[in-house]
């Protein structure tokens, strides 16, 4: 597996009504920072997005984020990154972040984040990329996502995702984007 520098995070434009999500958020980034990763993210400085770019800007991260016109206004663009990319529209965002990142990283978040998460592993599977997509299960927040997946994979109509790798400890995340390989604890939804 090619060496990670480089990580994109999906996650929530709100923080969600638990306080552990925002904290969660920031640990992320500080990780980030501290394992020498560039943060490539969305590019707001609401929720959880502004909250994982803020705790990898302390961590003294690069931080990249992509924001596409339409959400200019809405998601309120953040003034203290590295660099901010301007896009025409969410298809330009995913393709950018793509392509800026070596792995991804869903956090908790809403339909957008699984949009994203959803589209890259896509992409895994048509050969597209063959880059980690990481999906934190934070206090078992995706629970419900992954009991779906494994129906939708024992029913016929998905096939197996080694690309997806599964985990509710931070730990494990850094520990595979450090190695670019999932730990033995980490598993993939297969």
């Amino acid at each position: 597996m090619a060496t990670i520098k480089s990580v994109a995070v999906y996650c929530g434009s709100r923080l969600g009504h638990q306080k552990g999500y925002q904290a969660l958020a920031r640990d992320v980034g500080r990780h980030i920072g501290e394992q020498g990763l560039r943060l490539v993210y969305g590019g707001a400085s609401v929720g959880l997005m502004g909250s994982v770019a803020d705790g990898a800007l302390h961590s003294g991260a690069e931080v990249i984020g992509v924001l596409p016109e339409v959400l200019k206004d809405k998601e309120f663009a953040h003034k203290g990154l590295t660099q901010l990319l301007e896009v025409r529209d969410m298809h330009e965002r995913k393709s950018k972040m793509s392509a800026l990142s070596d792995a991804f990283i869903a956090l908790p978040g809403g339909i957008g984040t699984l949009e994203e998460l959803f589209e890259m592993l896509t992409w895994h599977y048509l050969k597209i990329h063959q880059k980690p997509c990481i999906l934190l299960n934070f206090d078992g927040y995706y629970d419900g996502l992954l009991s779906f997946l494994k129906h939708s994979l024992n029913e016929g109509f998905s096939a197996p995702m080694p690309q997806l790798w599964v985990s509710d400890q931070l730990d494990d995340v850094f520990a595979a984007l450090a190695t670019g390989d999932a730990p033995a604890a980490m598993k993939p939804l297969a």
